[in-house]
């Protein structure tokens, strides 16, 4: 049996995901893997962050890819904006409440080839807040190098309050 690895960036504006094959299923690779966000402070300057602890996998039919799935798991604890102060807010009641949500999760319905890619459409949950969104990605691979690799890069946008995250009135009734 070959060794396979899939590399999945999935740059969301407020999640990014990576991926890992072993087997019949690709795991995340950790190491060449990387789940990130963008979000907008006050509405004047944009906050870059990551999440350090993540797994997931997928199943990859290079032959029929709406057969194919995803899978991944994020631990909220793990959020890093390389402020502590600011990460221990993100963590908090007002934002991902990391105690009570300790996880994000993302699990695809299905996956289908587009015009421009492919798309994946599954249930992303925040919060315990669970919503279907549909991510558009690109897959790159298979290489045959040290063993099969696979990467897919997707990107997401979304919006806080869908997922409960609401920590100012003032902002959010658009106040400011």
């Amino acid at each position: 049996m070959r060794n396979k690895n899939i590399i999945l960036t999935v740059l969301l504006t407020f999640l990014i995901a990576s991926f890992a094959f072993a087997g019949d299923k690709y795991q995340i690779d950790v190491t060449h893997s990387s789940i990130g966000f963008s979000a907008r402070h006050l509405l004047i300057s944009n906050i870059k962050g990551h999440f350090k602890d993540f797994s997931g996998v997928m199943d990859f039919d290079e032959n029929d890819i709406t057969k194919s799935s995803i899978e991944v798991t994020i631990k909220t604890a793990s959020i890093s904006t390389a402020n502590e102060k600011r990460d221990g807010h993100l963590k908090g009641s007002d934002f991902f409440d990391a105690e009570k949500h300790p996880e994000i999760t993302f699990k695809s319905k299905s996956v289908v080839k587009t015009d421009d890619g492919y798309k994946m459409v599954g249930d992303l949950t925040i919060r315990g807040v669970t919503k279907e969104v549909a991510m558009p990605f690109t897959l790159v691979g298979p290489v045959e190098a040290m063993g099969t690799r696979i990467g897919l890069e997707a990107s997401l946008t979304i919006k806080r309050l869908d997922y409960g995250v609401s920590w100012s009135k003032t902002l959010d009734s658009g106040g400011l």
